[in-house]
């Protein structure tokens, strides 16, 4: 009787150790299966892209967030304060015997001692504001907007600034200082690049205000060398930047509010990533509540 009890003891020993063993090799299967899947390399480089694509995520939510403000924006009223002026004034100077007179001192200044040599650069410098905001780009300076953006925003002005230059030009019909043509007012050099001059203003006024005042002042060179050339009277130019300028202030209030009819450009919320490497097949999620 005892040799039996003794057996049964030994057996249920051997039944109870069998079982821990067979437990503590599953655990160890388990964990070896769990390191492997966290720590392999595949699953490391997927988790970062996850996380770069959830940054790049959250830099596409605050971009939308900016468009957005910018379409509540109320039109901009004392932006255009100025530039109204300047027209206004440009138009006195159709009819009204003082601006005549003003006009005739400036050109009087100007050639006072015998007429100047006729200057090309006029012709070149109109495009320098604008172009220096492209050159900024091209060299990593970024500004307000992307290339798409800029270049659309920049195309509108130039739209706006032409429809009212050429037909003030047909409308008003005065006689250019040196009696060529009757397209004297406004002046459509002066008028681009002011556009350009804003354009540049606008593009980089969160960098330094030192670029908008580099694109006003080649403007400013540009209506100098219209007066110059003996093309344009002295009101004709501050006409010609009045409408520059308030054509490209108009493009940027307008842009923003025609944006997403051009565009689908939507922030993703959600983000979907399979991968497949070094054998290892896989799905990154990532969502933005």
């Amino acid at each position: 009787m005892t040799t039996v009890n003794t057996c049964n003891r030994e057996t249920i020993l051997a039944f109870i150790l069998r079982q821990a063993t067979m437990q503590l090799y599953k655990r160890v299967i388990l964990l070896s299966l769990v390191s492997a899947i966290v720590f392999h390399p595949a699953r490391s480089q997927t988790i970062d892209s996850v996380f770069v694509r959830s940054t790049a995520t959250d830099t596409t939510l605050k971009k939308a967030a900016a468009l957005a403000q910018e379409r509540r924006k109320p039109f901009p009223v004392k932006q255009f304060v100025a530039p109204t002026l300047m027209v206004m004034y440009g138009l006195g100077g159709l009819e009204s015997s003082g601006i005549q007179k003003i006009n005739g001192k400036f050109k009087e200044e100007i050639y006072s001692e015998h007429l100047p040599e006729k200057s090309r650069l006029d012709n070149y410098l109109i495009f320098a504001p604008a172009a220096t905001a492209y050159g900024l780009n091209a060299l990593g300076i970024k500004g307000k907007h992307n290339f798409r953006d800029r270049s659309l925003i920049y195309l509108m002005s130039n739209l706006f600034m032409g429809g009212i230059v050429y037909s003030v030009k047909n409308i008003s019909h005065e006689l250019r200082p040196d009696a060529s043509d009757y397209y004297s007012f406004p002046s459509g050099h002066t008028a681009a690049s002011f556009v350009g001059a804003e354009f540049l203003r606008q593009e980089y006024k969160d960098v330094s205000p030192w670029y908008g005042v580099a694109g006003y002042a080649m403007a400013t060179t540009t209506a100098y060398l219209r007066m110059h050339n003996n093309k344009h009277w002295f009101s004709d130019v501050v006409a010609g930047a009045g409408v520059g300028i308030a054509s490209t202030k108009l493009a940027y209030w307008l842009y923003p509010k025609i944006q997403g009819k051009l565009f689908k450009d939507k922030p993703m919320k959600t983000i979907a990533m399979p991968y497949f490497q070094n054998g290892s097949v896989g799905l990154g999620l990532v969502h933005r509540f």
